[in-house]
């Protein structure tokens, strides 16, 4: 789930440890790290599906996909195709594992290797776009392109600002030579605004309180 280079670099060298987190499948120590301080992923995740209803008949773009959660979800809810985008080849070997493991025929899915919005994708009805704008340097030019690329709704995950968590991220993500950026619901706003989306939805979302879940109507 990521777009700058350095970021994809990151991603590719963590993909199985991170495949684990959302398949609960770390030991009990990390399975409550997990619920403590990554609620926001798992809130963020039933927001998406609450919001793409209905899926059935349709088509997906999941950009950063990571390992995949967001693809089988879609394809369990009846999305007729999926089009996966990521920077890392190893979190794109998960994927085909998830498929595989699901049932899902590789004539249902496109994966690609790449970065958004350098690599081009047709035109989808929902575009999912989580954990992704952290590592975005030019969300305007990001946000542009995405609108294209949509013809019903894309729902989008914004990183939050926290007095105490934000800079504490950032160290931590400058140690792997990764810019992390982040954002505040009037932000948020002006920047969807001024790349043409209408219809702008955004939700906190509580607890750990890193994120923003935003949909937005091309």
């Amino acid at each position: 789930m990521s777009q700058e280079p350095n970021a994809a670099t990151f991603f590719n060298s963590f993909a199985e440890a991170f495949d684990t987190i959302y398949d609960q499948k770390r030991n009990p120590f990390m399975r409550w790290v997990d619920g403590k301080f990554r609620s926001d992923m798992f809130l963020r995740y039933a927001l998406t599906f609450e919001a793409l209803e209905p899926l059935t008949g349709r088509t997906v773009l999941d950009v950063g996909c990571g390992s995949g959660p967001y693809i089988a979800e879609a394809f369990k809810r009846g999305a007729e195709r999926v089009t996966g985008l990521d920077p890392a080849p190893n979190m794109l070997a998960l994927v085909r594992q998830r498929l595989a493991q699901a049932g899902v025929t590789e004539r249902q899915y496109e994966l690609v290797t790449g970065l958004f919005p350098e690599t081009p994708v047709g035109l989808h009805d929902y575009a999912i776009v989580m954990g992704v704008m952290d590592y975005v340097e030019d969300a305007s030019a990001f946000l542009k392109a995405l609108r294209p690329a949509v013809q019903r709704l894309a729902v989008v995950s914004f990183p939050s600002t926290h007095w105490f968590r934000t800079p504490f991220r950032k160290f931590r993500y400058q140690l792997r030579h990764c810019p992390v950026y982040f954002y505040t619901d009037t932000s948020i706003r002006k920047l969807c605004e001024q790349t043409g989306f209408s219809d702008i939805r955004i939700q906190k979302i509580p607890g750990a309180g890193m994120d923003f879940h935003v949909s937005l109507r091309p």
